[in-house]
């Protein structure tokens, strides 16, 4: 009886395992999805590469939601504008001698009664409402010069990343009026964009080697755009200019 009872608890217990297999499955595995398989990452949830001078070209400021973090059109990537700086040609600033704002006509009618100021307001700004003359009368602005979150208009400025004046100092003095129009209107390159007024106006017509953006995180953008502008308008830079949008290009992927 004894070897009998024994036989019948050993097959208890084996029966009993099987069943708990059948049960659970792989389920109960370290790592493993519903399906007895190891799970894989969802479709969108890879990690985002982090940039690197030399690597990626997705530089901070790139991303989007606000001014120049995805609506600064025609942007170069960090290695184009390495490129690009490299190729400008270096000289002294020449004269302000017959220097005015009138040179570069501006704000131009863009349609829909429209002007480039408002059409910058609207595409730099979140749920902007504009009334009846296209003025903005309502939204949300990023100034990624300072980080600081405007909700009016009138405490907006358009800036050109390439002052007019400086314009004039590195080779716009030579251009027939309709090109200093284009230039001071120009929607295509990364040249407009709103920021606050009190940041537009401590910039004034200085270089990068004599004022960058308070906020050193739009520092990389901020030396791409520059760049760019210069190089598409054939302007020169001065070799302090040259030296700190190298320095600041640096600041890209880190």
């Amino acid at each position: 009886m004894g070897r009998q009872k024994q036989r019948y608890i050993s097959g208890l217990t084996a029966a009993a395992a099987l069943l708990l297999v059948t049960v659970t499955g792989c389920s109960g595995q370290a790592g493993s999805g519903p399906d007895g398989k190891a799970p894989t990452a969802r479709p969108g949830t890879k990690p985002t590469a982090r940039a690197t001078r030399g690597g990626t070209d997705q530089d901070p400021g790139d991303a989007p939601g606000g001014a120049g973090a995805g609506t600064l059109p025609g942007l170069p990537g960090t290695a184009e504008a390495r490129t690009r700086l490299a190729a400008l040609k270096v000289a002294p600033q020449g004269s302000m001698t017959g220097y005015s704002r009138d040179r570069f006509p501006h704000w131009a009618e863009q349609g829909d009664n429209c002007n480039t100021r408002e059409t910058v307001l609207e595409r730099d700004g979140t749920g902007v409402r504009r009334d009846s003359e296209c003025r903005a009368v309502s939204g949300t602005w990023l100034s990624v010069y300072d980080g600081k979150t405007v909700t009016k208009a009138s405490g907006l400025d358009i800036d050109h990343m390439v002052p007019l004046a400086n314009a004039w100092r590195s080779g716009a003095n030579t251009w027939t009026q309709d090109k200093r129009k284009a230039f001071a209107n120009d929607l295509t390159h990364p040249q407009l964009l709103a920021v606050s007024a009190v940041t537009n106006r401590s910039k004034g017509d200085q270089g990068p080697d004599e004022w960058q953006p308070p906020s050193r995180a739009y520092w990389c953008v901020y030396a791409r755009a520059w760049t760019s502008v210069k190089s598409t308008y054939g302007l020169t830079v001065t070799r302090a200019e040259k030296t700190e949008l190298v320095a600041m290009l640096d600041t890209c992927g880190s």
